[in-house]
């Protein structure tokens, strides 16, 4: 069912791996987007753009007029600004959590659990301010994300790492099952989903269309990088030493020991809700990007 048509869109994370695909999408729809993000979008891909740090809460959003908003950035950086987004004229909300809420919540590290509270906790604030505003919402939890221009922390990360010493290093057997989903199948489920009526106020998991064992999803990269694939397994301390010494580079910041005991866990989301409200329908293990990266 349809709901109230929206036209003037306003997109936050406008340069992240999802916004960048969804701004070109919307546009090839009619709709007026504004990019609002700290860096200027690229190639034209939105109408316009304004830089906006979510991070600062004391800004304004002063002349901006929109029937949605699409969030693509932190989930957490939302809840603050919605009522200024309602007052642009924004009464549609789609905004992105992660099914990490449920896959860390039994994490030693302490900044996982900690990006896991935050999860939770904004999509409260977010379900709880968009009732008393009178904005339908929907959060979109997607499984493992690649894919987009090369920035995703997932794919693009491991095909970094094979590139530049011909081996991945596996702790165990690697079997715990993944589904990988790709950023521009999530950029078309915000388009889907856009007006219709079956989706407000719900929360969606979102997996790929292809489930598979970590270490067959690695294998994957390495032959799409036309790599013979090196598995070097090596024990848990070794493991934790090496992410230690990993993430002294910012690029691997984000990295945890934890993520080598979760090669071995299943990582399994159904998404058949989504695909019977909007006809969410996700490709395959589609790594063809990874040829265009340097």
């Amino acid at each position: 069912m349809a709901a109230k048509p929206s036209d003037r869109i306003c997109v936050t994370g406008a340069t992240s791996t999802i916004g960048s695909l969804l701004l070109p999408m919307l546009r090839e729809k009619g709709l007026s987007t504004l990019a609002l993000g700290r860096k200027p979008v690229s190639g034209g891909a939105g109408d316009s753009w304004r830089y906006l740090d979510l991070a600062d809460t004391a800004a304004g959003l002063g002349g901006i007029a929109a029937d949605a908003l699409i969030h693509t950035a932190a989930l957490w950086l939302l809840p603050d600004w919605l009522e200024k987004f309602s007052a642009c004229g924004v009464r549609r909300l789609i905004a992105f959590s992660s099914t990490s809420r449920f896959t860390k919540r039994a994490s030693a590290s302490s900044y996982e659990l900690d990006v896991v509270g935050k999860l939770i906790a904004a999509e409260d604030q977010v379900a709880a301010e968009c009732e008393r505003l009178g904005i339908a919402w929907t959060i979109f939890r997607p499984t493992l994300i690649y894919g987009g221009h090369g920035g995703d922390r997932n794919v693009a990360d491991i095909a970094r790492l094979i590139r530049r010493f011909g081996f991945f290093p596996l702790f165990g057997a690697g079997g715990g099952l993944r589904q990988p989903v790709n950023a521009r199948d999530l950029a078309v489920a915000c388009v889907q989903s856009l007006d219709r009526a079956e989706t407000h106020n719900k929360a969606y998991n979102l997996s790929g269309g292809e489930t598979l064992a970590y270490v067959d999803m690695v294998r994957r990269i390495f032959e799409t990088l036309g790599r013979r694939p090196i598995f070097i397994r090596i024990p848990f301390t070794a493991f934790r030493l090496a992410v230690l010494l990993a993430r002294l580079h910012p690029r691997f910041a984000h990295l945890t020991p934890d993520m080598a005991l979760r090669m071995e866990a299943d990582l399994v989301f159904e998404h058949g809700e989504a695909s019977r409200d909007f006809g969410y329908a996700p490709g395959k293990f589609d790594l063809a990007y990874l040829t265009a990266m340097h």
